[in-house]
């Protein structure tokens, strides 16, 4: 049988709310907190546009997921699904697509926009030395946490958590008073190109989904459960940025392009004076540091299982004779963030690590076809994309569409990146070769 299909004796205890909540809340993060403004700035009013093909693209992609989710328990995830659908080069190429592109390049944009929130509190922030000495600070200061002891890691996560959602919800419930309907008004029709490029960065605020959806052993009925909490999570994520983009842009108008560092923090401000400033910048501090902890609490860990399985380098695999951990490999990708925040701002990295994703997410949705065509057999309690092959193939047409809104500098970044990891898997395999 096909290890995307193999099961494991799991206590099925999700049901749709807590699918609903899981999605919720790992998707709605640092993104929403600093992209309202710079969305506005090439489309205006026009931002929804961008938001609703956002929405429903990753509700077909989150689709193509559920059917391959709710037939597994196995671990590695994305890569796991292409793995099984294209085979050992293809779930290589993959896992550093994911790890490197989707993740570190993530976690230095998220660096970045945190950088530009704390110039609230610290203006010395502008200055490339103090903003390079805070990134060795962030950086270092997690793995070191992260180093001594997985729980204090998992409690900083838990801690901040609580730091997303509810200054999310009060800033539009006491928002909508303060907003102008002129400030609403489309002056022109967007061009698909803007919204192409605009849908694109955006993204970036969607990602994160594929996470809770890879319980599918946990889930109850997932038939039921997977689709509902899939339509009812998207829909709740949807409602509240499309909420926070009609504050923000109704709020700030014309001017939202002179508040592209924190818009939401000025928003506060505007509503609750100095008061709802400090408290919406210290929730997106929260946010992003949660974010950046999280990364490094979970990502080494798949450094330090390639090593294990000889597809990293042995090095990364070593543990730490005293606190039991991946500290090689937790070091190694903390590194790596520190050395692309410094080399980039929020804008440029976000959209770097958003094609990434979607790179990744176009696999997923192609393995559902590949499966699909290669007859793989599927149990009865398991979750089928209805439609046959119209929701994969209207899924990866959009994603290609998204992408094409890259740079020919960025096409050329990541094909190279494709290839030298191609290269390295063909001299791993000549090297396993000669050991034989």
């Amino acid at each position: 049988m096909s290890p995307v299909l193999e099961r494991e004796n799991l206590k099925r205890e999700i049901g749709v709310f807590a699918l609903t909540m899981a999605i919720l809340n790992i998707t709605v993060g640092t993104g929403i907190f600093v992209i309202p403004a710079i969305i506005a700035e090439n489309l205006g009013a026009a931002a929804i546009a961008a938001y609703l093909v956002c929405g429903v693209l990753i509700f077909l992609i989150a689709l193509c997921f559920a059917e391959l989710g709710s037939k597994t328990t196995a671990s590695g995830g994305v890569y796991t699904y292409i793995e099984t659908a294209f085979g050992p080069y293809a779930g290589f190429i993959a896992n550093n697509v994911y790890w490197l592109g989707a993740c570190v390049i993530s976690d230095a944009a998220v660096a970045n926009a945190l950088a530009d929130t704390l110039k609230y509190f610290f203006p010395f922030m502008g200055n490339v030395i103090y903003r390079d000495l805070f990134f060795v600070l962030l950086f270092g200061g997690f793995a070191f946490l992260n180093i001594r002891s997985v729980k204090n890691g998992i409690r900083f996560i838990e801690f901040a958590a609580f730091g997303k959602l509810i200054p999310l919800i009060i800033l539009v419930a006491a928002g909508f008073a303060f907003v102008s309907t002129k400030n609403l008004a489309w002056t022109s029709a967007p061009s698909i190109n803007n919204i192409s490029s605009a849908s694109l960065l955006l993204f970036f605020a969607f990602i994160g989904l594929d996470t809770p959806l890879s319980n599918g052993g946990e889930i109850k009925n997932v038939k039921r459960t997977v689709p509902l909490g899939i339509f009812f999570g998207i829909l709740s994520v949807l409602v509240l940025y499309i909420s926070i983009q009609l504050v923000v842009q109704g709020i700030l108008g014309n001017n939202i392009s002179a508040h592209k560092d924190a818009p939401l923090a000025d928003v506060a401000g505007i509503i609750f004076g100095k008061t709802g400033i400090v408290l919406i910048v210290i929730a997106t501090s929260i946010s992003m540091l949660g974010n950046v902890g999280g990364e490094i609490l979970s990502i080494p860990r798949i450094l330090f299982a390639g090593a294990k399985d000889g597809l990293m380098p042995e090095a990364l695999g070593k543990i730490h004779p005293k606190f039991f951990t991946p500290y090689v490999a937790v070091s190694f990708y903390a590194s790596l963030g520190f050395l692309f925040a410094v080399s980039g701002g929020f804008k440029q990295l976000a959209i770097i690590a958003t094609a990434a994703t979607l790179l990744i997410y176009l696999g997923v949705v192609l393995s559902t076809l590949m499966l699909r065509k290669n007859d793989v057999a599927i149990s009865e309690k398991t979750f089928r994309v209805p439609g046959g092959y119209i929701i994969p193939m209207l899924a990866s047409a959009v994603i290609i569409w998204l992408l094409t809104g890259l740079s020919k500098k960025e096409f050329i970044g990541i094909e190279i990146f494709i290839l030298i990891f191609s290269v390295i898997y063909l001299l791993m395999k000549m090297f396993k070769k000669k050991d034989i």
